[in-house]
């Protein structure tokens, strides 16, 4: 399936984002935000996308570094192991807040809905997009219904921007956390406080341990892709969408 490229007029810039379309017309109006891990768009991404949008939704997946500019893609294989890669990411990373993300989410909805997805919307993220896609719920309760995230990372921490201190805005959507067994960005102490504030906050939510899988497991191109881990993801989401978007 070949993405339709679209760049997209935010209030700080123009944001690349890859489009897919739905062949089934009647489906389209549904529509998806696919947020990226930490290694930004590629080839993996667009595929799993394509997943999505076999499935009868519109789906869109931003370029969120783009405030850097063009830079050279990220090897997910090699990016950390490499001290130049590893200090380029982790500052392309930093430089990109929540509440940047959470403003351009208005434009990726704009985005959708200009391409024909004027119904409710759904939310997947992976590593850094996992609160990313919490916090676009937090932010558009009114058109997004659907949250999912995989293996994200500093769900509940400590900082002032944590997603799990908006909860209770998120509360008409349903939400979804696959979290990895072991992940020193999401310990099992914010798996509890998380769980805590969607409860206190009214929110319908599924937080699942996916044991002897490592942070990364969902993205086919990560060193620890795990097939068994993922095939249980796409479960999940896939139900997950089907009841939250119809």
């Amino acid at each position: 399936m070949t993405p339709t490229p679209l760049r997209i007029a935010t209030a700080e810039g123009t944001c690349p984002a890859h489009l897919f379309r739905p062949e089934r017309a009647t489906a389209a109006r549904a529509g998806v935000i696919l947020y990226m891990d930490a290694f930004g768009p590629r080839p993996a991404l667009d595929g799993m996308a394509a997943r999505i949008t076999a499935a009868g939704y519109t789906v869109l997946v931003p370029d969120l570094f783009y405030r850097f500019g063009a830079y050279a893609p990220f090897d997910p294989l090699t990016a950390f192991g490499q001290e130049g890669e590893r200090a380029r990411l982790m500052g392309m990373l930093q430089g990109t807040s929540q509440a940047m993300t959470a403003a351009d989410t208005g434009a990726f909805l704009a985005a959708l809905s200009e391409a024909g997805a004027t119904g409710p919307v759904g939310t997947v993220g992976y590593c850094m997009g996992g609160a990313r896609a919490m916090t676009a719920a937090a932010t558009y309760p009114d058109r997004i219904r659907a949250v999912a995230s995989l293996h994200g990372g500093n769900l509940a921490s400590d900082a002032p921007d944590s997603p799990h201190l908006r909860a209770a805005e998120m509360a008409g959507a349903r939400v979804y956390i696959g979290c990895a067994g072991e992940d020193r960005s999401f310990p099992p102490e914010q798996s509890a406080r998380l769980a805590e504030a969607l409860r206190t906050g009214g929110v319908d939510h599924m937080i699942e341990n996916y044991v002897g899988c490592a942070h990364g497991w969902c993205v086919p191109d990560h060193s620890v892709f795990d097939l068994t881990g993922a095939e249980r993801h796409w479960r999940r989401i896939m139900a997950l969408f089907a009841e939250s978007l119809a």
